[in-house]
């Protein structure tokens, strides 16, 4: 999340004192994500020197302290909505890392590890659904908030369910590899060959 652009963005509607630019970021993002005053005011020092943004007085700093958005500020918000951010490359996911680490761990029965994570992000998306009924309607950018929220935890579980079918896949077949062979379950690995009551030949 760029706290300097969003910055940008609510001067470029008028001059605004520091508290107040903290006040309509929390609003205008549905409360979400809190915006600790010390950073507001670190953020617009920043864009005071780079030259994006000006205040009353240059001298004086405090709460009574109005900035408004220059010229090369208004250029550089513009070319920041229009730029896509770079996703070429996948994301360092902790809970990508963490199934397939989990493969690797002895003992460690990696289906159930891929249960446990997808239980609690279904807890998760049953949360925003209650705050969505709740809130959500009434308050657009809380909508907006909560749908993207609920579009990313549904695409981690379709993710788990994808991972989870796959390593099943992979024990199963003929040419089990390493990574397959890891990722059978404890219950299935350690089973003892039975026997052939009739001719004593281990299957």
């Amino acid at each position: 999340m760029s706290v300097r652009h969003a910055l940008l963005a609510l001067l470029s509607e008028g001059p605004k004192y520091g508290l107040q630019l903290r006040e309509e970021f929390e609003a205008r993002t549905g409360e979400v994500w809190p915006l600790n005053v010390g950073q507001v005011y670190t953020t617009l020092q920043r864009l005071e020197r780079d030259g994006l943004v000006e205040s009353d007085d240059a001298a004086q700093d405090g709460p009574q302290k109005r900035f408004r958005i220059t010229a090369e500020g208004g250029r550089e918000l513009a070319g920041w909505l229009r730029t896509p951010p770079d996703l070429s490359a996948p994301p360092r996911d902790e809970l990508v890392i963490k199934i397939l680490v989990a493969m690797r761990v002895p003992g460690t029965d990696v289906h159930e590890v891929i249960q446990v994570h997808r239980r609690y992000l279904v807890e998760l998306m049953q949360q925003w659904t209650r705050v969505k009924e709740a809130e959500a309607e009434s308050d657009l950018s809380l909508a907006l908030v909560v749908d993207a929220e609920l579009f990313r935890l549904d695409a981690v579980v379709r993710w788990l369910d994808a991972a989870d079918g796959r390593l099943k896949r992979a024990a199963a077949s003929p040419a089990t590899g390493p990574a397959a062979a890891a990722a059978a379950s404890p219950a299935t690995t350690n089973k003892q060959p039975k026997q052939n009551k009739e001719t004593g030949v281990s299957r």
